[in-house]
């Protein structure tokens, strides 16, 4: 895949300007992905191979910790800068976008904000240099977008507690080295009795399922995890007792903007595949990019795109000002995801015939788009939380 001019913002500076480091993460994040997922992304599609040499170069490179502070081998950036290198890789490998996101968002965030100070400094480190892979393990068979219906129990006996239950759909899943698990320890609590757990992958008890053969995002590491009374030390449970289902929306909150940020690359990507094929496609005696039902649907494509982008800086920014931003979050996820299923379906109609064979890469970035409207909450879920935020 050759690169080409970013098609953000319309050709047009930020709406607010970015801080020099921003802009070298940006450019630095961009090289990355055009050097080292590019020339492999849809053998690795086919395939469905995790890409291991890529996410350790990701390691070094700091991207696997960019918000975690530097005392703890992070690379202490803000959210902004994190949503500029996700989108610019996920225009390139969504899969390897999710890795990302996954390992800063929803394992480290949670231990870094919550966590004693045993868990920082032990785990940490290795999760932010990419010596060591997270995964965060909230659904089950029964409890995907009602997460108060844990089934997965820890049960606490003396100095420890007992895990005991099924995870699934968990990503990086089956090369992750540390789990965070959400659990129920006391059921008459309800929700007020669920804990989190940093539980690592060594433990007894841990078994990891099957491999997901998925629609999309095929080359990252998907499966399901079982706890089958693996036993956890207390001094793992990730912050106060009672607070775990607490815990999980607020990482949900931050991770929202990731997958945001994510689909915002996927939808980026499509367009710059559809401009650079209207621009060398020829029709009728001149290139597909002069006949207006070609340029209409680039303008709306790039118009969509633009917002998606707005959007999810918005939500960057409001949780860098430390301000409540689950409704930014929702908001970007929700119309990023929608933006990106849109737009990859019309990179594919502007290819025509080429669009459906994987060489064109559209057909994939479609595939990679519809997960988007899933994890993280469903587009209905996030339909939920801004209206009740509107009707509050």
């Amino acid at each position: 895949m050759s690169e080409v001019p970013m098609v953000t913002a319309l050709g047009r500076q930020e709406a607010l300007p970015l801080t020099e480091e921003q802009k070298a993460v940006r450019a630095a994040a961009r090289d990355f992905a055009h050097k080292h997922l590019a020339h492999d992304v849809i053998e690795r599609d086919e395939e469905q191979r995790f890409p291991a040499k890529a996410v350790q170069i990701m390691g070094e490179l700091g991207f696997m910790g960019m918000m975690t502070p530097a005392e703890y081998g992070g690379g202490g950036m803000d959210t902004v800068a994190y949503v500029l290198a996700i989108e610019e890789i996920a225009a390139i490998d969504a899969s390897a976008a999710v890795i990302m996101s996954v390992n800063n968002s929803l394992v480290q965030w949670v231990i870094h904000q919550y966590g004693s100070d045993y868990l920082k400094n032990t785990y940490l480190p290795l999760l932010a240099q990419g010596k060591s892979l997270g995964a965060f393990c909230l659904s089950e068979p029964e409890a995907g977008s009602d997460a108060t219906s844990q089934r997965t129990t820890a049960r606490r006996q003396g100095d420890h507690y007992v895990l005991k239950g099924v995870k699934n759909w968990i990503t990086n899943g089956g090369q992750a080295d540390f789990y965070v698990v959400i659990a129920q320890s006391d059921p008459d609590k309800g929700y007020k009795g669920i804990n989190a757990f940093l539980v690592e992958r060594k433990t007894k008890g841990v078994v990891v399922g099957k491999k997901e053969n998925k629609l999309g995002i095929r080359s990252s590491d998907t499966h399901s995890v079982m706890f089958e009374g693996a036993q956890v030390p207390v001094r793992n449970r990730i912050g106060d007792e009672g607070k775990g289902f607490n815990y999980a929306m607020q990482i949900l909150n931050g991770g929202r903007i990731g997958i945001a940020a994510q689909a915002v690359g996927i939808a980026r990507g499509a367009t710059q595949a559809a401009l650079r094929y209207a621009q060398t496609r020829h029709a009728f005696g001149q290139a597909i990019a002069k006949h207006q039902a070609i340029q209409f649907k680039l303008a709306r494509m790039a118009t969509h795109l633009e917002a998606a982008h707005q959007l999810t800086l918005q939500a960057a920014r409001a949780k860098d000002a430390h301000i409540d931003y689950s409704v930014q979050s929702a908001t970007a996820k929700l119309f990023a995801s929608e933006v990106a299923m849109k737009t990859t379906a019309e990179a594919i109609q502007i290819h025509g015939g080429y669009g459906y064979v994987k060489e064109y890469h559209v057909e994939r970035m479609m595939r990679d788009a519809k997960i988007t409207e899933i994890y993280e909450g469903t587009s209905e879920i996030q339909k939920i939380l801004i209206a009740r935020h509107l009707l509050s």
